[in-house]
Formats: C-alpha cells, sequence, structure tokens
C-alpha cells in the first residue's frame, strides 16, 4: 500500500467517524429541540433540570450540522479523489480554526472588551426574556443556582427588568443569601457574584484542563488541513 493510499483510506476513516457523531448530535439535538418530554422520560433520575437546558438542542443541531458537512466533504472528498471537495474541506476547517484562535486571543488579551460584548448581548435576555420566557428562564435558574451567581454582572442586571417589575421589585432568590424577600437593599449587602466573573474564575481554576482540551483540537484540526492538502497536491501523481 503505497503512501498515497494509507494517507487515503486514514482520511476516510476519520471523516466517516466525524459524520456518524455529527449525525448522531444533530438526531439528539432534533429529539430535544422537537419533543423534550420524551428526551427527559429516557435520561431517567438525572433529568430533573433537563428542561430547562431543552435550548441546548438547537447547539448541539448547529454543531451536528457542521459535523456532517465536514465528514461528507472530507470522506467523499478522498474517496472520489475530488480535488474541489477536498478544498471546501481544507476551506472550513480553517475558518473554524482561525475563529478559534481570534475568540481565544480575544478571551485572554482582551478579556474586558470580551466581557463588554457578552454583556451587551445577554443584558437584554435578561431584561427583557427573564421570568417571561421559559427556555430562559430555566437556563439562568439552573446556572445560577449551579455556580452560586446572580446575573450577568450581578443583581444590577435585573433592576428595571420583566421580572424585577412583576415580582414588586425584586430580585431573583439567587441574588440574595436570604431567600425571604430579595429587594435591592438584600441583594446589594449580600454580593453574590456575577455569572461572568464566577465562571472566569472557574476556567482560570481549570486553566490546564481547559487548555489542553484546546491546543488538543487544534492539533486535531491541523493534522485534518495537512492530510486534506496532501490528498489535494497528490492526486495527480498518487502512488
Amino acid at each position: 500500500m503505497g503512501c498515497f493510499t494509507f494517507v487515503k483510506v486514514m482520511m476516510i476513516l476519520f471523516n466517516l467517524l466525524i459524520f456518524l457523531s455529527g449525525g448522531v448530535l444533530l438526531g439528539v439535538g432534533i429529539w430535544v429541540s422537537v419533543d423534550g418530554s420524551s428526551f427527559v422520560k429516557v435520561i431517567g433520575s438525572v433529568s430533573s433540570q433537563a428542561m430547562q437546558f431543552v435550548n441546548i438542542g438547537y447547539f448541539c443541531i448547529a454543531i451536528g450540522a457542521v459535523l456532517v458537512i465536514l465528514g461528507f466533504l472530507g470522506c467523499c472528498g478522498a474517496q472520489k479523489e475530488s480535488k474541489s471537495l477536498l478544498m471546501l474541506f481544507f476551506i472550513i476547517v480553517l475558518v473554524i480554526f482561525i475563529a478559534e484562535i481570534a475568540a481565544a486571543v480575544v478571551a485572554l488579551v482582551y478579556s474586558s472588551f470580551a466581557e463588554s460584548l457578552l454583556r451587551a448581548w445577554v443584558t437584554p435576555v435578561l431584561q427583557n426574556d427573564y421570568g417571561k420566557n421559559k427556555d430562559v428562564t430555566g437556563i439562568w435558574n439552573t446556572t445560577m443556582s449551579e455556580l452560586k451567581c446572580c446575573g450577568f454582572t450581578n443583581y444590577t442586571d435585573f433592576t428595571g427588568s420583566h421580572y424585577f417589575n412583576s415580582h414588586n421589585h425584586t430580585f431573583p432568590e439567587f441574588c440574595c443569601n436570604s431567600t425571604l424577600f430579595c429587594d435591592e437593599t438584600a441583594a446589594a449587602n449580600s454580593h453574590v457574584q456575577g455569572c461572568f466573573r464566577q465562571l472566569f474564575d472557574i476556567l482560570k481554576e481549570n486553566a490546564n484542563i481547559v487548555g489542553g482540551v484546546a491546543v488538543g483540537i487544534c492539533v486535531l484540526e491541523l493534522a485534518a488541513m495537512a492530510v486534506s492538502m496532501y490528498l489535494y497536491c497528490k492526486i495527480d501523481g498518487k502512488d
């Protein structure tokens, strides 16, 4: 077996695995989004908060669709020895790789800028949808409960919000150490940290794990680009 044939077979197998994984993820995402109650019944005793994360289905659909497309392009490109499919595969992986590097740079070097961007997106959601939209409320309740945090920055994110106005000018119970009556005074005295800062602290505590996973993903992406470009260049003069 020549080098070209070996690399071709490995490319096909690798991308077949990506395609199947994406298909499974896509199927689960569709299932959760369309029939969340059925999904909860299947996962059983660990499902107490599952419905609060029903929007995770849309995330699974997006990631699954990307994986299916990548797996299809890589597998078919290698199998049919199609330079156009291999090039398209290379370009998509390269775009994802560049986007990940850019996001990492912004998060690490311009953390305050990243925080302001996220705040501009999250704050309107807390103001307008929390307490009104069931999915948004469920996701934030679980987040604040698990991380022991309040809002994005702190309790002031809820000031003047739909929840604040419809609950007698009080804040969610997670914003106070005492849940009896979480008004502005109680929330200010509780000093509950915002969820962004709490999450940022957790990421810093687990920086080695997060960094290792990120490096591993980048290495796989670089390997995929190198293999696809090798096949692209060797198709006309393969062994």
